[in-house]
């Protein structure tokens, strides 16, 4: 399918093209589940077609991403061609900067021989 003559594209072909997803399969698969939001409407069709302009809303990872759709891609191309297609509206995420930081588990002093002795035995008169 040709975009030069046309304005618009499938929505699952361009999550595919932009790189948010692996593979077109997976972006339908997203898109069919009803995650993805286009211009603050649910959509639930992959077909559904992308115009510059489009404001798309989809999780990915951990995060929900909001993208603003710049241009229409022609092919899947390497990641600075994608990057090109789409600016990210995504608030930076500052609570990460604010929370303090992770202690690992194991940075506290080891349970002695007598406390986990004591551990045991808590354990086996729960049972």
């Amino acid at each position: 399918m040709s975009t030069e003559g046309t304005n618009k594209l499938r929505l699952d072909k361009w999550l595919w093209q932009a790189r948010f997803f692996k593979t077109r399969s997976l972006s339908a698969k997203q898109v069919s589940g009803g995650h993805v939001r286009l211009n603050s409407t649910k959509v639930h069709k992959p077909a559904h077609s992308v115009v510059v302009g489009d404001v798309l809303t989809f999780p990915q990872g951990n995060e929900v991403r909001i993208i603003k759709v710049l241009a229409l891609g022609a092919r899947r191309g390497p990641a600075p061609e994608a990057q090109a297609l789409y600016e990210d509206l995504t608030p930076p995420r500052e609570e990460l900067a604010s929370e303090p930081a992770r202690t690992d588990f194991r940075t506290g002093p080891r349970p002695t021989k007598k406390d986990r002795r004591t551990l045991d035995a808590f354990k086996d008169s729960e049972t």
